[in-house]
């Protein structure tokens, strides 16, 4: 593939995999492939530093998707994704658009649903919305009780110790007396990062009087009341704030793997389908995590890049999660290297251990983001 006829490479999506993978075929493959982003939304929000605005803090940092695209030389078709027609190669947006392809990277988020009835579900679009009236009540003593919960089926974890050690660093600040509670299905809080980032957690929330209830299979089947499996257990609650449960896409003309995600191979490549890969939350990988999102969508980047010829070999997803943990205090640091559902060599410190240092470790979004101001 010459400069002349570069690869028609179409990137779909606006979040952490859609951008850095458009950042990468820059890096990686130049004038070799002519890239066509298709956003839903003209604007990338920092999602993760959204559990921060209801206690007041900065908003997340919004970026134009347009000058990142105008970087990476990409044209901008600011619609919603539709569905592919793998056997055309062309891929459809809601607007009615056809945009062919040589290669499609499919950067989608997972569908947010909520998980129980009565309770408050955290959706990181909207958390100031969701969560600022609730944190003023805890303040001025109104709100007694908050139980953090979630689902049996889960994907990412750490909002809710989040949200549950800055509730309780903000009830300390303002001298009020509330009750928290964190219920969770995993065997320790933020198991996915092993025994030493656990340990840590568990002594954290611990330290800031929050109560946390492990192995948790959890109902809410009425206003305040959170129950719980085994053991016939009951908490009683002011508030519940809950984590949602997420499902895939299911995109029309792809295979679609349990609960609607896209099922894909070691390289990011979907299943059963010429030139087409995906990365991030759509996709069949149980946790959902933007760094993580991000080495998908570098693994599918280079697959691409050297499908138009660039001098690289095409490397597997290997997961390596670098978190950073708000606690309304000082930040934890933890990295872990993921195998399966498992976590192993994991760290956690006072200080990273990883540079550009941001909640989103990714290797050319993170360094664009931080240039970008």
């Amino acid at each position: 593939m010459s400069a002349a006829d570069p690869l028609k490479v179409v990137i779909a999506g606006g979040g952490v995999a859609a951008l850095e993978a458009a950042l990468a075929l820059h890096e990686l493959a130049g004038e070799r492939v002519a890239l066509t982003l298709i956003a839903p939304n003209a604007q990338f929000s920092y999602r993760p530093m959204t559990v921060r605005e209801p206690f007041a803090y900065t908003p997340a940092a919004h970026y134009p998707i347009a000058a990142l695209a105008d970087e990476v030389g990409a044209e901008l078709l600011v619609d919603e994704f539709g569905w592919v027609d793998p056997s055309a190669r062309v891929a459809h947006t809601v607007g009615g658009e056809e945009v062919a392809y040589d290669a499609l990277l499919l950067g989608l988020g997972a569908r947010i649903t909520e998980a129980f009835s009565h309770v408050v579900t955290i959706d990181d679009r909207r958390l100031d919305e969701l969560l600022h009236g609730m944190i003023q009540d805890v303040e001025e003593g109104y709100v007694k009780s908050v139980a953090f919960v979630a689902p049996a089926r889960l994907a990412w974890p750490m909002p809710l110790p989040e949200l549950a050690l800055m509730t309780a660093a903000r009830a300390y600040d303002m001298d009020v007396d509330v009750h928290l509670t964190l219920i969770t299905p995993e065997s320790a809080p933020l198991a996915v990062f092993g025994a030493q980032a656990s340990e840590a957690l568990a002594k954290l929330l611990a330290d800031a009087g929050v109560e946390t209830i492990t192995s948790a299979h959890a109902q809410v089947v009425e206003a305040g009341e959170v129950r719980i499996e085994p053991g016939d257990r009951t908490v009683h609650a002011d508030r519940i704030v809950a984590l949602p449960e997420l499902f895939g896409p299911a995109v029309r003309g792809l295979p679609s793997g349990e609960h609607g995600f896209i099922p894909v191979d070691q390289h990011c490549k979907v299943h059963g389908v010429e030139r087409v890969w995906a990365a991030g939350d759509a996709i069949d990988f149980a946790i959902k995590h933007g760094g993580l999102a991000a080495q998908q969508a570098d693994a599918a980047a280079r697959a691409i890049a050297a499908l138009a010829g660039a001098p690289i070999e095409p490397a597997p997803f290997l997961p390596e999660i670098h978190g950073i943990l708000l606690t309304g205090r000082k930040p934890i640091y933890m990295t872990a290297r993921i195998t399966g559902s498992k976590a192993f060599n994991s760290q956690v410190a006072t200080e990273p251990n990883w540079e550009p240092v941001a909640k989103i470790s990714a290797q050319y979004l993170a360094p664009y983001l931080a240039r970008s101001g």
